[in-house]
């Protein structure tokens, strides 16, 4: 794993939600050329960093037409909408929340390295709260987008995984496109990892358990 290498601390190139400077005190280093297309690798992409034209035959290049408002974003192409979904399972009090699992036609997953290991996590998959006036597929393809640079479609239910303080509705997704090298400032990091390296880089039990999910197939 490349990140967390002893890089010198730098500030992430996009500003925070408050328009704030977001000093990284240990950026994390993009992996080599050879990990972008080999299966059996982890890549790592940093922000602005150089990327491969494209990865199983879909480009890598910037989404350009990003849904600037709410309305836009509850009707963002990718989400599912024949998806029959069940309430979310276990609040009891907690936030909810929705996420998605990347997953590549060579059989990797995407995962962000959190700027600055928030939280704890040293690399999860792309969630976030959910917004009230979103759905939870549009809040997960939002999150996804901000905290990867990556444009997805939805694919299918995965289930609710509890969490300390939310409840995480995850979806399969595929990548439509978009770029790592526009991660918003959430991100130091993301990682395409393959599934059996998984555990290697997710060190959060809830992750371990979606983790576990995704190995039994």
């Amino acid at each position: 794993m490349t990140s967390l290498a002893g890089a010198t601390a730098s500030y992430h190139p996009k500003r925070g939600d408050k328009g704030e400077k977001i000093l990284l005190k240990k950026p994390s280093l993009p992996s080599t050329p050879d990990t972008w297309l080999n299966p059996d690798m982890a890549a790592t992409f940093v922000p602005g960093s150089e990327v491969p034209s494209e990865i199983a035959g879909i480009p890598l290049a910037p989404w350009l037409d990003v849904p600037r408002t709410e309305a836009e974003w509850q009707a963002v192409a990718g989400i599912k909408t024949d998806l029959v979904e069940p309430p979310l399972q276990g609040l009891a009090g907690k936030k909810a929340s929705s996420g998605v699992v990347i997953e590549e036609a060579d059989g990797r997953v995407w995962l962000i390295a959190p700027s600055n290991q928030f939280g704890g996590y040293k690399a999860s998959f792309p969630k976030g709260t959910a917004d009230p006036k979103l759905s939870l597929q549009a809040t997960a393809i939002k999150e996804a987008f901000e905290e990867t640079g990556l444009r997805v479609e939805i694919t299918g239910l995965i289930g609710d995984f509890p969490r300390t303080t939310s409840v995480a509705r995850m979806y399969r997704a595929r990548r439509l496109g978009g770029t790592p090298g526009a991660m918003g400032w959430e991100s130091q990091a993301v990682h395409l990892v393959p599934k059996a390296k998984l555990l290697d880089f997710l060190n959060m039990p809830a992750d371990h358990a979606l983790a576990k999910i995704l190995l039994a197939g």
